[in-house]
């Protein structure tokens, strides 16, 4: 386990010198396939996904984003912040409609919810609502908070039936508020203590145990066992939410992720 822990952190520093050298107006942004175009899937749809940050922050955490998409909609919403807009004086929080499932700057992305019909159709308006109630709007700061991974989060805090967690590894997440210590868990299966991002613990069924020292998460999961580390991220099964939200068949053809 030692020797499998220290060769994935030498390939995740090897590949984040080679993005380093390159130039992000060049680097790959397709899609890797596993979200359905509009015209592959009518139903409406949430997804959630996170990929490694570009250059040397790669080595460390991930940036993450929510999308959904409307019944019988044309386009993908895709919400995100986006650091760099708090420099020049813009609100961070960025809305596109690109495939949701594009690499970030040639980091392939891991998807951590799919949710499709009735049940994501109801998200949706959640969603909106929490995107809109987000408490840090033009602020932006990459450790240990508010960040990309504070804002998707907190979507996730305030949007009931999103029964899953960011990865242990997307820093910020634990920026739950200045004046907030205690607060319900990213699934709404557990309760959190955090001071400011910084330190804090997380108990809860989709999560299982976490502690927080200094923005970095160590913990175990029960419900799919597996360590939880800073900078790695998972080691062992792979995470799913913890409880099935029901999806009626689809009335048009769908790429192969709209399976649950």
């Amino acid at each position: 386990m030692k020797k499998k822990s220290l060769l994935l952190v030498s390939v995740l520093f090897f590949k984040s010198f080679l993005a380093a050298a390159s130039d992000w107006r060049t680097a790959d942004r397709s899609s890797i396939g596993i979200a359905p175009t509009p015209q592959q899937e009518s139903r409406a749809v949430v997804q959630i996904y996170s990929a490694r940050t570009y250059g040397w922050k790669g080595n460390l955490a991930v940036h993450s984003w929510i999308a959904y998409k409307e019944k019988d909609a044309s386009q993908w919403n895709i919400y995100e912040v986006i650091g760099y807009y708090a420099n020049r004086g813009w609100p961070v929080v960025r809305l596109t409609h690109r495939q949701p499932d594009e690499r970030w700057f040639g980091n392939e992305p891991t998807l951590h919810l799919d949710i499709r019909g009735d049940a994501a159709a109801e998200m949706i308006p959640n969603i909106l609502k929490a995107v809109e109630s987000y408490p840090y709007p033009d602020s932006y700061r990459v450790y240990p908070g508010p960040n990309s991974n504070t804002f998707v989060s907190y979507v996730m805090r305030n949007t009931p039936g999103i029964y899953t967690d960011l990865p242990p590894h997307a820093i910020g997440k634990d920026w739950i508020g200045r004046a907030q210590p205690v607060g319900i868990t990213e699934s709404g299966t557990g309760v959190q203590l955090s001071l400011f991002g910084m330190l804090g613990a997380t108990v809860g069924l989709a999560e299982g145990i976490e502690i927080n020292l200094l923005g970095m998460n160590f913990g175990i999961d029960f419900a799919r066992p597996a360590l939880k580390l800073p900078f790695v991220g998972r080691l062992g099964m792979s995470d799913k939410p913890v409880f099935t939200v029901p999806t009626e068949p689809s009335s048009s053809h769908s790429s192969p992720a709209s399976s649950n």
